[in-house]
């Protein structure tokens, strides 16, 4: 019988989501507006830029897969990464958010270089700590549990970074920025401040926290699945090879990159949207927040309740139904957004039910890949848990990379404008498709992937009962 993981265990698995979810929104959400009007590049050169970078790197990931599969230390496989690349995370976080002067061609090596380091930290810290949720325990149901744990936490840090980043950029650029009356300016006509310094220092904040929680999630958690037969006569060769030849784990990737370009689309155009579209000129007192940032906190509160309410509904229903369920009415939220009228209770009101349904998303997905870690190793004998989980972190990359470069290509496509007061219709028009009627599109190709996912979870309990019976039978 598994081990039941103690709540202190579940909600540590958590803190490492939070942290690397604290700078994934950053990327997702703020990267774009970064380099288009804080940077100074074109938002063609940046969507080129996001899709270079990440797309290299999403491969990057399933060589970290099989290197923590491999890694053998007295902490396990996979939480030593979490010790290891806490700081430099935290520290090239900042180095991509600093816009030196440089030239045109200066400032686009800088931002490829720095931007491609990022990802490749991120990399080295996420596989693993993703990989982890398939060692700590083999019970499907306790998965279940640490898989929302962890897509909780991880909406509690976007919404801790939608809160601080903000307001710590716009204190940090008032407090340290000579140029006082031309920021202030700036920050009139923009969502968030354009002044360098205020970036680095507010970035630098965020990234201070991830460190704290990357080690406290190593700290607290326990590896405790083994393999059942020995690892060093098992080649990379046959783990890919193994790989390629899972119908299931292509169908889940294939299914994932579309739900994940459904929330990169949409989020990495909001900024534009509410500055462009809605002109809704509002600060919240005491906080700092204007309406950008308030859409983007209640999105994260309601994705948080889809998260919670994920594991009982889908233990009631079954993870594959819950999931179409709930990206089927987030598409059809999506196409009513786009005809919805300029009016922000409207507009809140559809962002809250829309990421609702998108939060179930998530905590599904990453759940459903830990099976798939088990149906490989009953048909091959090898936990290539990693592996598997690396091309999870894979998906979500290639998802996020082809979003920001359609977001930024179709934002030139529209005749965007950087710095400029007012865009063109056509722009607006642009931004209001990005925010609507494109992410029902990705619901769409999300929905048709799943109808195919042979694994149901009266499939998936026979194939646990069977690898704990061989555990138990080759002690």
């Amino acid at each position: 019988m598994a081990e039941k993981i103690k709540l202190k265990e579940k909600i540590a698995y958590g803190f490492g989501d939070a942290a690397s979810s604290m700078f994934w929104k950053i990327f997702g959400m703020y990267s774009l507006f970064f380099y288009t009007d804080v940077f100074g590049i074109t938002a063609a050169a940046a969507g080129t830029m996001f899709l270079i970078a990440r797309l290299w790197d999403s491969f990057f990931d399933v060589f970290v897969g099989i290197a923590a599969d491999r890694t053998k230390t007295k902490w396990g496989k996979y939480r030593p990464y979490l010790l290891w690349f806490a700081i430099p995370f935290a520290v090239m976080g900042v180095f991509t958010f600093y816009a030196p002067d440089l030239s045109n061609t200066g400032k686009l090596v800088y931002a490829y270089i720095t931007y491609s380091l990022m990802m490749i930290v991120y990399s080295l810290i996420n596989v693993p700590y993703a990989s982890l949720l398939g060692a700590i325990s083999a019970d499907p149901e306790e998965r279940n549990q640490l898989s929302s744990y962890r897509m909780s936490f991880a909406f509690i840090g976007s919404f801790v970074t939608f809160m601080l980043l903000q307001p710590l950029i716009d204190f940090f650029s008032k407090t340290f920025d000579a140029d006082s009356v031309t920021q202030a300016a700036k920050t009139a006509e923009a969502s968030v401040s354009t002044s360098v310094i205020g970036w680095v220092m507010g970035v630098g904040v965020i990234g201070i926290i991830c460190v704290i929680l990357f080690l406290l999630c190593f700290s607290w958690t326990k590896e405790r699945v083994q393999q059942i037969e020995s690892e060093e006569n098992v080649s990379i060769k046959t783990d890919l090879k193994n790989l390629f030849h899972n119908a299931p784990w292509w169908i889940l990737v294939a299914t994932g990159l579309a739900a994940l370009l459904f929330n990169a689309v949409r989020d990495s155009v909001a900024i534009y949207y509410f500055r462009d579209y809605v002109k809704f000129n509002y600060k919240m007192a005491g906080t700092g927040w204007d309406i950008t940032t308030i859409y983007f906190l209640v999105g994260q509160a309601a994705n948080l309740i889809g998260v919670m309410a994920a594991p009982s509904i889908s233990a009631k229903y079954g993870k594959k139904k819950t999931y179409m369920i709930a990206i089927l009415l987030a598409g059809l939220l999506s196409i009513v957004f786009y005809f919805i009228p300029n009016n922000i209770v409207w507009i809140l009101t559809l962002q809250f039910l829309i990421s609702i349904f998108a939060g179930y998303v998530l905590p599904l997905l990453w759940s459903m890949f830990a099976d798939i870690v088990d149906h490989q190793e009953l048909l091959t004998g090898r936990r290539a848990t990693g592996l598997i989980f690396s091309s999870s972190s894979m998906s979500q990359k290639l998802g996020w990379a082809l979003g920001a470069a359609l977001s930024g290509w179709i934002l030139a496509w529209f005749h965007y404008v950087p710095d400029a007061v007012t865009q063109s219709a056509d722009t607006i028009f642009g931004e209001k498709l990005m925010i609507s009627l494109l992410p029902a599109a990705c619901c769409v190709l999300a929905l048709v992937g799943m109808v195919f996912y042979p694994l149901s979870d009266k499939k998936v309990k026979e194939i646990s009962e069977e690898l704990n019976s061989r555990r138990q039978n080759n002690i």
